[in-house]
C-alpha cells in the first residue's frame, strides 16, 4: 500500500497540475490569432512545466535515452502508451507534432479549440471503417507536409506489464506516409498509472529506439515495430521495479497487470 506521504503528494500534484493547465490555457489565448507554431509552443511549455512539477512534488525524475536517434523532418513516432504522461511529454522533441485523437476532445471549451488550432486529427470512433480511412488519409497528408505523427499503436493506455495489443492501422499509415518510424519504449505506467490519481517517485525512462526505414513490407513493419517496443519496454520496466523495490521494500506500490 502507498504511504500517507505518497498519497498526500499525489493529491497536491493533481490539484497543482490542473491549476497549471488552466494557467497555460489562459496564457495561450493570444495564439488563436497566431500561426500554428504559437499554440505548439504553449503546448510544449505546458509539457515541460508539468514534468518539472511532478519532480518537485512527487520526486519523479525523468531519463531520456536515444534522443540522437530521432530523424529530422517528417516522421512517425510509434510509442508505448501506459499513461497520460506521454501525451504531453513527447511534444517537446518535435518541431511539428501531430496527434490522432477522439473527436469529442475538440468539443471541450478552450482546450478543444486549441487542438483544432494545432491541426490535430480528430476521429469519430463510432464511424468504424470509414473513420479509419479518413484518419489514414489525414495522417498521410499532414506527415507529407513535414509533420511528426505521434501515434500510440495499441490505441489506448494499457497497464504497465499488460499483454500488448497492437492495432494494424499504424501499418497502413506507415505504408502510405513513406517516412521513417521511430519506436519509443517507456515505463510511465509505474509512476502515473491509468485510472488512478496516484503518482509515484522514481525514474521515468523514455527510450527512443533505432528508426525503421521507410518502405518496409507492411507485415515486416508490423512485426519489427512491436518487437522493438516490447523488448525495450520489458527491460526498462524491470529496472524500474527494482528501483521501486529499493525505495519501498520488497513489494513496490504499483498497479497490477490488469
Amino acid at each position: 500500500m502507498p504511504s500517507a506521504s505518497i498519497f498526500v503528494r499525489s493529491l497536491i500534484f493533481n490539484i497543482a497540475f490542473y491549476i497549471l493547465l488552466a494557467f497555460w490555457v489562459i496564457v495561450g489565448l493570444p495564439t488563436y490569432l497566431m500561426p500554428r507554431w504559437g499554440i505548439l509552443t504553449i503546448a510544449k511549455n505546458w509539457g515541460r512545466s508539468s514534468i518539472w512539477l511532478m519532480r518537485l512534488i512527487c520526486n519523479t525524475k525523468v531519463e531520456y535515452r536515444g534522443l540522437e536517434k530521432i530523424p529530422k523532418g517528417p516522421l512517425i513516432v510509434a510509442a508505448k502508451h501506459q499513461s497520460a504522461w506521454e501525451t504531453f511529454a513527447l511534444l517537446q522533441f518535435f518541431d511539428q507534432p501531430l496527434y490522432i485523437l477522439k473527436r469529442e476532445l475538440t468539443w471541450i471549451p478552450l482546450f478543444g479549440w486549441y487542438l483544432l488550432k494545432a491541426d490535430m486529427i480528430g476521429i469519430d470512433r463510432a464511424a468504424g471503417a470509414r473513420a479509419l480511412r479518413e484518419m489514414v488519409r489525414a495522417a498521410r497528408d499532414e506527415v507529407r507536409r513535414g509533420r511528426q505523427l505521434i501515434i500510440f499503436p495499441e490505441g489506448t493506455r494499457r497497464a504497465a506489464g499488460a499483454e500488448p495489443d497492437y492495432k494494424p492501422g499504424v501499418g497502413q499509415i506507415y505504408a502510405l506516409c513513406d517516412v521513417p518510424c521511430i519506436p519509443v519504449a517507456l515505463n510511465t505506467g509505474l509512476f502515473w498509472p491509468r485510472r488512478s490519481f496516484m503518482r509515484y517517485p522514481g525514474t521515468i525512462v523514455v527510450e527512443f529506439l533505432d528508426p525503421l526505414p521507410p518502405g518496409l513490407p507492411r507485415d515486416e513493419f508490423l512485426t519489427r515495430m512491436p518487437d522493438a517496443i516490447e523488448t525495450a519496454t520489458n527491460r526498462i520496466l524491470q529496472d524500474a521495479r527494482e528501483e521501486q523495490a529499493r525505495l519501498f521494500g520488497a513489494v513496490a506500490p504499483v498497479p497490477s497487470r490488469g
